[in-house]
């Protein structure tokens, strides 16, 4: 099974379906990915290898523990091997990676716009057996009164935003999740002039997908985490939703491009559906 970053230029293969598969909701996860959680599975390292290694860049989000992605398009990409399995990130394989989620973890650092729907079993922190790792303590960035603050995971980058978002949609298409590396991106969208940089803006890179029209992923290039991004010809602001700080008052109103979502990825909540984009 081959998957690989946005831009390609981090190709993996892995054999055997992916084992321990899980939906990780703790507070990092969702500031390196953008989204609600981030769903990983593990693989043998015997059957596991890079086909092509591109520009890669590491974060050391906890001590001892780092985060991997792409220095061009900011996509996470697979880290060193842990018990003998590589953990790798399920958005970013072209196929079916065989295996399923068994199970929530971190459950108790959830964002709180975000509801698990599902049966699985949930976990407040890690499951039994396993170490919590030494957590780096950081600040989170206060917003001004009334506001809404985001930030990414190092804190080199801060925003702030007011009034709630005139869209929030959970896309399923191929290059979210390849994006995101995750089973979709969730994006709020709002007019620009509702929106404001508070620092780091000289932090931020961006890749823009060669054949389409718009799709650009903007990234914090110190720690990888995926921040907004303003499109000043159209006048609105793209927010990741995993990068918010404060809970925004609103919560997703659609999923769309279903009929591209993942095969692993089951929609357990009654949100409303769109086969593409919603009209």
């Amino acid at each position: 099974m081959r998957g690989s970053c946005l831009c390609g230029d981090t190709v993996w293969e892995a054999s055997g379906a992916g084992e321990l598969v899980h939906h990780c909701h703790c507070s990092m996860c969702r500031k390196f990915h953008g989204t609600p959680f981030s769903t990983f599975g593990g693989f043998d390292e015997a059957g596991f290898r890079f086909v092509h290694r591109g520009s890669v860049r590491r974060y050391e989000s906890s001590r001892g523990n780092f985060r991997s992605f792409c220095e061009r398009c900011g996509s996470a990409v697979p880290g060193e091997a842990f018990r003998g399995l590589v953990f790798a990130p399920f958005g970013g394989f072209a196929g079916d990676p065989g295996g399923r989620p068994v199970a929530h973890i971190f459950v108790a650092s959830k964002a709180p716009w975000h509801e698990i729907n599902d049966d699985l079993p949930r976990f407040d922190a890690y499951p039994p057996g396993y170490t919590d790792p030494d957590l780096i303590e950081r600040e989170v960035p206060r917003a001004s009164a009334g506001r809404i603050g985001g930030s990414c995971l190092c804190t080199a980058v801060a925003f702030e935003l007011t009034g709630p978002a005139d869209r929030w949609h959970n896309c399923h298409c191929s290059r979210c999740r390849r994006g995101r590396q995750s089973p979709y991106a969730s994006n709020l969208f709002l007019a620009a002039d509702r929106f404001t940089w508070k620092r780091g803006e000289g932090e931020i890179a961006s890749y823009k997908v060669p054949e389409a029209e718009r799709f650009t992923q903007t990234f914090c290039a110190v720690c990888g985490s995926k921040v907004p991004r303003i499109n000043t010809q159209l006048g609105y602001v793209a927010i990741p939703a995993g990068s918010l700080d404060d809970d925004p008052g609103v919560r997703p109103m659609a999923h769309i491009y279903v009929d591209s979502k993942a095969a692993w990825d089951e929609i357990s909540d009654e949100l409303p559906r769109y086969a593409e984009n919603r009209t």
